[in-house]
């Protein structure tokens, strides 16, 4: 993969975005912006070390928006010629015609709008070919299924390289994007012991392939993870402590981020409703939202309005202190846009003094949950009740691996709940934090 890769340089995105806005203006538009945009990604897998499937994906399109004073129209196009863009142009001042005046709709205040675009080097290209992705994805697969003979089949491995640029423009005079990538690997394993099944996997990914994990280091730790889940047993029903695994704690963080969005909020369809301010985490939570971190999978110097993101607290010892907000949920709520128009970003939550193996000790006896299944979160209640996988730990150590059990609780009390937060980490998200362990949950099995 390479920047010669794409169709289109960054000046005829440019040009394309001001023909966009050039002509809504033109038809009488008193506001509009656009986001032109085209991607190139590659996938290789290979399965028992004989490839699966290559993949190719080549993408580019168009959104256009239209005010015609309060009034809102949206087309897209796939299709960047001159002729379809005016008619998507076309086509959303029509719908704008005919949709119910919005007072909340239009453009972001001016002043809002990102003046000093830093490059956050987000951009590196991988030239990779597909045997050279295949041979990656063969001592992936292979160092998984090496760990132990009752690993005896396999999910496949495959390596992925995927890049991206775009240009946002709007009548404001705002035109800027920028180009960034993702790359990763992965490879899941089934093991077999006494006639029962398991299957775990891992993954890595980055922006830029020399921060990817070794192949051999992904297969290791996949393998390793399936084994150890190996004979899994029920629990009675009971009242315990939980650890959420780094890995699938970034899903707390992620309801905790859906419920103070604006969103959310605005259609008062959340748990945390005028929580700023107010005590929503124990006091030891911190999190912090970061966009400017270089190479970050959550960074940007601009949200999807082209308004400046903010680095800022979003939570301190616990307390609430500010929403994720877009200009139209900004003034939903008549507050001010907080720079999150299409999302969060870095949200690095700030952890304890100890590891894992620190937390299980701290927990003493609990549940260690390595695996969630299904999606069982009510955001208007906070009621939380998920199927899960792990371990029973017992004097800080783990004892078993456990299976077919239900974790069960509410994330308000859940989130005022968190003991501990551990230093292990995840560093595949845009949401890093480190295991969580919450004081009790309900956990039925048998």
């Amino acid at each position: 993969m390479s920047r010669s890769q794409f169709s289109y340089t960054r000046d005829q995105l440019i040009a394309l975005s001001q023909l966009v806005i050039g002509h809504a203006t033109q038809l009488g538009a008193t506001a509009a912006d656009t986001e032109i945009s085209e991607g190139v990604g590659q996938n290789v897998s290979v399965r028992q070390g004989e490839i699966e499937t290559i993949e190719y994906n080549k993408d580019k399109g168009a959104g256009v928006t239209v005010h015609i004073g309060l009034h809102r129209g949206h087309a897209s196009t796939s299709d960047l010629s001159e002729a379809a863009l005016k008619s998507a142009v076309e086509k959303a001042m029509t719908i704008a015609r005919y949709t119910a005046e919005d007072d909340c709709a239009g453009l972001p205040d001016a002043d809002k709008v990102a003046q000093d675009i830093r490059d956050l080097d987000l951009y590196h290209p991988w030239s990779l070919t597909v045997e050279e992705a295949a041979e990656r994805a063969r001592a992936c697969e292979a160092a998984a299924l090496a760990i132990d003979k009752r690993l005896t089949n396999s999910e496949g491995a495959g390596v992925n390289c995927h890049t991206s640029h775009f240009i946002y423009a709007n009548s404001l005079g705002f035109c800027n994007g920028y180009a960034g990538s993702r790359h990763g690997m992965s490879v899941a394993v089934i093991g077999e012991d006494r006639g029962a099944m398991q299957r775990d996997y891992w993954y890595t990914s980055a922006r830029n392939a020399n921060d990817l994990d070794a192949p051999e280091v992904v297969g290791r730790i996949a393998g390793t993870r399936t084994m150890r889940r190996l004979n899994g047993r029920k629990l009675d029903t009971r009242t315990c402590p939980v650890i959420f695994e780094a890995q699938i704690a970034t899903g707390l963080i992620g309801n905790f981020v859906a419920a103070v969005s604006g969103g959310s909020l605005y259609r008062k369809s959340s748990f945390l409703l005028d929580s700023l301010g107010q005590q929503v985490f124990a006091p030891r939570v911190q999190i912090r939202e970061q966009p400017f971190i270089p190479n970050g999978l959550g960074s940007a110097p601009f949200d999807s309005e082209g308004v400046a993101c903010l680095e800022r607290d979003i939570v301190k010892d616990g307390v609430l202190q500010g929403y994720f907000l877009s200009s139209y949920s900004a003034r939903k709520l008549g507050m001010t846009t907080t720079g999150n128009a299409g999302g969060s970003h870095n949200l690095i939550v700030t952890p304890g003094e100890h590891d894992l193996d620190g937390l299980l000790k701290q927990m003493g006896s609990g549940l260690l949950v390595t695996e969630l299944l299904g999606s069982g979160a009510n955001m208007v209640t906070g009621d939380y009740s998920r199927g899960a996988a792990g371990f029973w730990v017992e004097n800080g150590e783990i004892q078993y691996p456990v299976e077919e059990i239900t974790i069960a609780g509410n994330l308000a009390t859940m989130f005022k709940g968190i003991v501990d937060i551990g230093t292990d980490i995840e560093r595949r998200s845009s949401k890093q934090v480190g295991s969580i362990l919450i004081d009790r949950m309900t956990v039925a099995g048998n």
